[in-house]
């Protein structure tokens, strides 16, 4: 089963790209491989359960079971050992990614509370977008009344474009509302 949002890449924006970047192949035009949303926890040091509220948030906006991301090394400071879990990650391919992207673009993002666009600049060198949410009550699967929390979450789109100019063309035509 294929989103709206895919067929539209292939039957229209794909060869619209292909034109304006000038690829000789149709397999050389660049697409988004995958995107991966993650919420980092400081506060699960402290209180552990808060994961678990946090991974039912994060099942309900992607769609996906969330996995765990644990610390790498211990900080005394933080009161942080080798392998307490301390965030929460999903990577989503295919037909939720599409899914997803197209809840991000029309609705989460223009209920940001002054949404005036995303910056064109948070691209990483290689073709990938950086977004940080501050709440995740932008999205609709979020009940206002349910959470415990405001949480921020990371949203990274990882695309095959082999410069950030290519991958701005890309998000510009699926939808991405870049300020100017």
């Amino acid at each position: 089963m294929t989103t709206r949002l895919q067929e539209q890449y292939t039957k229209e924006i794909a060869p619209r790209l292909k034109e304006l970047l000038g690829c000789t192949n149709i397999h050389a035009v660049p697409r988004m491989q995958k995107i991966v949303v993650s919420i980092a926890m400081g506060e699960a040091v402290l209180t552990p359960n808060s994961i678990d509220r946090a991974m039912a948030d994060l099942e309900s906006i992607t769609g996906q079971k969330a996995v765990t991301t644990k610390a790498k090394m211990s900080i005394a400071t933080f009161k942080l050992r080798t392998g307490m879990k301390i965030g929460l990650k999903v990577t989503l391919r295919s037909e939720r990614m599409y899914a997803f992207f197209e809840r991000l673009v029309h609705i989460a993002l223009p209920r940001v509370r002054d949404f005036r666009g995303v910056s064109a600049d948070s691209f990483d060198g290689h073709g990938n977008y950086n977004l940080g949410i501050k709440e995740q009550i932008v999205f609709p699967e979020i009940q206002y009344e349910s959470i415990d929390k405001v949480r921020g979450m990371e949203v990274t789109i990882v695309t095959s474009a082999k410069s950030d100019n290519d991958a701005r063309v890309l998000l510009k035509e699926l939808g991405m509302p870049f300020r100017d």
